[in-house]
């Protein structure tokens, strides 16, 4: 089972304005500048491969997609802005021909994970068929007012692709050839479902958006079994922990809270994602160096206790990452 992250930001696009391109790649050639004078052999790349990724890269700016893939099956989870690109590539085979069958599982239906489907190339292709799985029954009515004018000039009887929309029971897993997905529901103010994939004995679990407001095992109820026997999740952290504090009810979680989960239930690795627009990726760094510091004081604590828990591999990722199980 292999996932790409096509989208990682949260609640709204935020690419990096000019200046701030200007700035991150000002202190990179100051930086290579340094380096040149203690190795002056070294290459850009190898340069910029030794730098944080954050400096480097950049968390990226992109909103919900991600992309789960097996030998059998190709599966997206969501329609954020990470979606167009991502219709490129799939352009390049049966798609591009209009023979190709995508299939999109939809968390919930808010703008940040709908605003890329539009540009989602593969919808204007006649001969493909597009289906969209959600446990909310509103998925085509969602998806029709995204084609109305005045939000987009092309209306939806005139895509070229057929559309074919699945209600899914909560809960209830579904086979998609090689692959089983059962929804789960997170806490979001809108109902909001992660999802719980599995193949060859192997784990994931996508939990986006969610505050993290039930977090006992007894709070999850039904739903903790999106959390137990999962080797990789990904978790919602667009807040730092004094943020979620203060945005009570408004959805989204930070990492202590996914890690508080991922020990307990000893998910193997866990990736954060839903980065805050207004945070720059400084920003997003001090907030993965705050999680540090709690996951050290957390373990040293649990230790103390002599408590069951299970240490974590955890990161704060970036647009692009891919991962397999």
């Amino acid at each position: 089972m292999k996932v790409k992250l096509w989208g990682v930001r949260g609640s709204l696009p935020a690419p990096l304005l000019p200046e701030q391109q200007y700035q991150k790649s000002l202190t990179n050639l100051k930086q290579f500048h340094e380096a040149l004078s203690t190795d002056p052999n070294i290459s850009p790349e190898k340069f910029l491969n030794s730098l944080p990724s954050y400096m480097s890269k950049g968390f990226g700016g992109h909103t919900a997609c991600i992309q789960v893939q097996t030998s059998e099956q190709n599966i997206i989870v969501d329609g954020g802005s990470g979606i167009r690109k991502l219709g490129e590539v799939l352009m390049c085979g049966p798609c591009g021909l209009g023979r190709g069958e995508v299939h999109i599982l939809m968390t919930h239906f808010h703008w940040d994970h709908l605003i890329g489907l539009p540009f989602f190339v593969p919808l204007f292709i006649p001969g493909n068929k597009i289906h969209i799985y959600s446990v909310q029954d509103n998925a085509e009515e969602s998806v029709r007012t995204l084609f109305k004018k005045p939000n987009f000039p092309v209306p939806y009887e005139a895509l070229g692709a057929e559309f074919i929309y699945h209600t899914l029971e909560p809960r209830k897993t579904v086979h998609f050839n090689d692959l089983k997905v059962t929804p789960y529901q997170l806490d979001h103010p809108d109902p909001c479902w992660g999802y719980k994939f599995e193949h060859n004995n192997k784990t994931f679990s996508y939990c986006v958006d969610t505050e993290g407001t039930r977090v006992s095992r007894k709070e999850l109820g039904e739903d903790l079994a999106l959390y137990q026997n999962v080797d990789v999740m990904v978790f919602d952290a667009q807040y730092t922990f004094l943020e979620a504090t203060e945005k009570v009810n408004w959805g989204h979680s930070s990492a202590p809270i996914g890690l508080d989960i991922a020990m307990r239930e000893e998910i193997k690795k866990v990736y954060f994602v839903h980065h805050d627009p207004a945070a720059s990726d400084e920003k997003i760094m001090i907030a993965e160096k705050q999680t540090r510091d709690y996951y050290k004081t957390r373990l040293k604590a649990l230790k103390q206790q002599e408590a069951e828990f299970s240490e974590v591999d955890w990161e704060f990722a970036i647009e692009g990452t891919e991962f397999e199980l």
